[in-house]
């Protein structure tokens, strides 16, 4: 199939990451602009504001962090909190159906893992196009290598 990406290629919220990570500048910009603008603060009340923008930009961060990366051998899921390494042979089926807020592999042993690198949220179509080529890539590496993970 001609159309599919070059490997490896890494999905992610692009517009979403973008969002969240000027939020997170703007955030500790301005907090810690009102801290040091804020008279009668103490060394320390101005620190507490500055570790709590840190805080909260650390949270925005964890909201940025998830992608799918695909290479030759396999797929990495990278989620909010937790990191999987899948062969391409464990991947049965790449879905993300309408209203889904993310998309959705189906996997040989029976589960489904959620992936949130590619997610409708502010660009549906950007979404659906790299859930199109995430499923190209995964029945393109299954017809070639079946792998001992079907079944």
């Amino acid at each position: 199939m001609s159309d599919l990406p070059t490997l490896p290629v890494t999905f992610r919220p692009g517009r979403t990451r973008a969002v969240l990570l000027g939020a997170a500048i703007a955030i500790f910009v301005v907090i810690t602009t009102v801290a040091m603008l804020l008279k009668g603060l103490s060394p320390a009340e101005r620190l507490s504001f500055v570790v709590t923008a840190l805080l909260l930009d650390g949270v925005l961060l964890v909201l940025a962090r998830p992608k799918v990366v695909a290479d030759d051998s396999g797929v990495t899921v990278v989620n909010l909190a937790s990191r999987r390494r899948l062969e391409w042979a464990e991947i049965v089926r790449v879905n993300l159906r309408p209203g889904d807020p993310w998309v959705f592999l189906d996997l040989s042993d029976g589960t489904s893992l959620p992936a949130l690198g590619i997610q409708p949220g502010i660009a549906k179509q950007r979404a659906i196009a790299d859930a199109r080529a995430l499923r190209a890539l995964a029945e393109a590496r299954a017809t070639a290598d079946p792998g001992p993970h079907r079944g």
